[in-house]
């Protein structure tokens, strides 16, 4: 997936991940609900995300399907924040995560599970 979303966009792909395929006019009346957006500004981000081909255009009633999926997205994301915040260093990143905060012994527990799925 070579597609990069910026913010704004990612916001009209949230609405998209949670209710699943829906009119381009429900995604502007979620965003317009939360984020105080008007209609057009929506439209024009949906447009984008179609000519990006993160979002696919089916009608009747301008109805919008995800092409690309939230996982994608994390991972791409992911490794563009590893590779350029942290030399391209997942080590480094976990550091960096581990070192911020005291873990609780539940999110300690959480972690090790993850760690054990991988190996």
């Amino acid at each position: 997936m070579g597609v990069k979303l910026f913010d704004s966009e990612l916001k009209v792909m949230n609405v998209l991940w949670k209710e699943g395929d829906c009119p381009a006019r429900f995604i502007a009346q979620v965003l317009t609900e939360k984020l105080g957006w008007n209609v057009n500004t929506t439209y024009t981000l949906i447009k984008r995300c179609i000519k990006k081909g993160a979002i696919e255009r089916r009608e009747p009633n301008f109805m919008c399907h995800a092409l690309i999926s939230k996982e994608k997205v994390q991972e791409v994301e992911t490794n563009e924040l590893i590779d350029k915040i942290y030399d391209g260093s997942v080590n480094k990143l976990f550091a960096a995560l581990l070192g911020r905060k005291k873990l609780s012994a539940e999110q300690i527990e959480k972690l090790k599970q993850i760690v054990e799925d991988l190996e």
